[in-house]
């Protein structure tokens, strides 16, 4: 069963802080472009950004922090640099569980991890055990994740959960076999690097989720541009189907 309902069917509370904030981690690469740096050196300055991040998501009592590392997509990257970045999550998940495990961080990893090497399989697998029960801030990595790929392999599940029903599914149905299940469906999603599209990234999730782009290059993206996002997310009218009119009379009533 999911812990929580879909923004279709039922309409969640609008705090003014996001319980769920969702980020597509873009300009690593040109980032160290404009630097005359390999790009590798962006790569590894974005994961000294992920360390501010939750951070800063501590301190402003979000709840949820859920970012796209590596898209189903980027097998497509040259060889060397897919090649470096499998490294540089080792080298993360060697280095980082247990600063995040101290501060009460419970790391997930969500995606197709098939085609990972057996080493890394088992270091994701031994940081969601180590930090599974801490409750101060749910952090998920996107990692050979694909909105598209989630909602098949949701559907694959569902059907062979209940082999002997063949019509009548709904929305309730599917959602517990989702790769998000456990959480909110995010409040604001983030994308850096100037590029304004979803690109395959929790499609079923981001129904009525607050969209925000920005030119700032992922690993300049600091505290200070964060919360840039958080106030525009604090203008928004979350609506969620209904007019401005309703939502006066709620507050009011």
């Amino acid at each position: 069963m999911a812990l929580f309902s879909s923004s279709t069917r039922q309409v969640p509370e609008a705090a003014a802080v996001p319980r769920h904030v969702a980020v597509i981690m873009d300009g690593n690469g040109r980032w160290a472009k404009k630097r005359f740096l390999p790009r590798v050196a962006g790569h590894v300055k974005g994961v000294e950004l992920v360390r501010e991040m939750v951070r800063t998501c501590l301190e402003r009592g979000i709840q949820h922090l859920t970012l796209f590392a590596f898209s189903s997509e980027n097998w497509r990257r040259p060889q060397d640099e897919v090649s470096l970045l499998m490294q540089l999550f080792v080298k993360a998940l060697e280095q980082e569980v247990e600063k995040l495990d101290r501060n009460g961080v419970r790391l997930r990893i969500i995606g197709d991890l098939s085609p990972f090497d057996s080493r890394l399989r088992q270091l994701i697998l031994d940081a969601q055990d180590k930090t599974a029960v801490n409750t101060r801030l749910e952090l998920t990595i996107a990692a050979n994740y694909g909105g598209r790929w989630d909602i098949m392999q949701a559907v694959n599940r569902m059907l062979a959960a209940q082999p002997e029903k063949c019509a009548g599914w709904t929305e309730a149905d599917l959602e517990p076999w989702l790769s998000m299940s456990y959480a909110p469906e995010p409040d604001l999603f983030i994308r850096t690097g100037g590029e304004e599209r979803i690109s395959n990234f929790l499609l079923w999730q981001l129904a009525y989720t607050e969209l925000y782009f920005t030119p700032t290059l992922w690993p300049d993206f600091n505290t200070a541009e964060f919360d840039k996002a958080i106030a525009s997310y604090q203008q928004r009218e979350r609506r969620f189907g209904r007019t401005s009119e309703q939502l006066v009379e709620k507050n009011n009533a």
